[in-house]
């Protein structure tokens, strides 16, 4: 099993920036380094979605609404993946969860809050 714990999240004006970290444990922990990771958000009524995927080698991927402002990266010897947050929009604000890509049920930990405004 692997637990995922996400922290960084807070209160922040419109134009700022986060980091979100994600780390990694448990008796899985030490396989993180093979698969995709992703962060994921999930805004109040809406569903959650993948905004960010890297690759095990550090391939990204990003949604079309984050391209160019967010950046993930992962460090496989911390078991940790983060979110470089940059130039923030209101609609931004969600609640932000690491997981795996393709998302794994039982590794959903309890996200981060994120609320950008002025």
């Amino acid at each position: 099993q692997v637990q995922l714990v996400e922290s960084g999240g807070g209160l922040v004006q419109p134009g700022g920036s986060l980091r979100l970290s994600c780390a990694a444990s448990g008796s899985s922990g030490n396989t993180f380094r093979l698969y995709n990771m992703g962060w994921y958000r999930q805004a109040p009524g809406k569903q959650r979605e993948l905004v960010a995927t890297i690759t095990p080698g550090g391939g990204t991927n990003y949604a079309g609404s984050v391209k160019g402002r967010f950046t993930v990266s992962r460090d496989n010897a911390k078991n940790t993946v983060s979110l470089q947050m940059n130039s923030l929009k209101p609609e931004d604000t969600a609640v932000y969860y690491c997981n795996r890509v393709p998302q794994i049920l039982d590794y959903w930990g309890q996200g981060t809050q994120v609320t950008v405004s002025s």
